[in-house]
């Protein structure tokens, strides 16, 4: 069975360029970004991770910790962290995992278990897969699963977006509609009464039957 959202992220015990962490522990009662890269010294991820560390203060606002993790060696991401400062103009701060013998990427079902247990000798198009991103919430339950071809840089905007929704939707009775934006009108859930919901919100707006708006509640 592949990981779902809703399941237990799974916990491990693993080396980064910043030392041994223990995954739920370094979690602590906070968010946390786990993405991953099929390959070091690839291009495309080469701008990922940099784009990451340009966005390290708005992950840190919304108490979101960030991690990479790419089917490499440690000690070859030490090497990769000076590229990627030279492409993108920004220092990795935050920890990468080496996941040399591929255990967390089949513990996170990004490889099968027939995949070998060990990096050496693969290429970037072995490990296609390990393309995804994993937003888990301070519960360590996995809250969203996004995962993207090689070829397609990821829009880290969007993973702040769905950040500020989750975690806005976990506070309070609502949902939020296609392009939503921090700020813009929400949608009241099914589980609330029109009675209940004008001494939650106040007031909202009857779109159809089954689709009420109202103003996004302040945190």
């Amino acid at each position: 069975m592949g990981l779902r959202i809703n399941d237990t992220a799974p916990d491990f015990t693993a080396e980064t360029t910043q030392g041994t962490i223990n995954f739920h522990e370094w979690i602590g009662d906070g968010w946390a970004i786990l993405f991953s890269h099929p390959k070091n010294f690839t291009p495309v991820c080469t701008t990922e991770l940099g784009c990451m560390a340009g966005l390290a203060g708005e992950f840190e606002k919304r108490n979101a910790k960030i991690i990479g993790i790419s089917v490499d060696p440690v000690e070859s991401h030490g090497k990769w962290k000076e590229d990627i400062k030279i492409a993108t103009g920004h220092s990795v701060e935050y920890p990468l995992i080496g996941d040399k013998d591929l255990k967390v990427a089949k513990l996170y079902d990004m490889l099968p278990a027939e995949a070998g247990d060990s990096s050496e000798g693969r290429t970037p198009a072995d490990n296609a897969t390990v393309r995804s991103v994993f937003v888990i919430g301070p519960d360590k339950k996995v809250k969203l699963i996004l995962t993207y071809p090689m070829t397609t840089g990821r829009n880290f905007d969007e993973i702040l977006r769905a950040i500020d929704s989750i975690q806005l939707t976990a506070k309070h009775q609502v949902a939020t509609p296609a392009q939503w934006k921090q700020g813009e009108d929400v949608i009241i859930t099914a589980g609330v009464s029109d009675e209940d919901a004008e001494k939650r919100f106040g007031s909202f707006e009857r779109v159809l039957p089954y689709l009420r708006k109202t103003k996004q509640p302040s945190a």
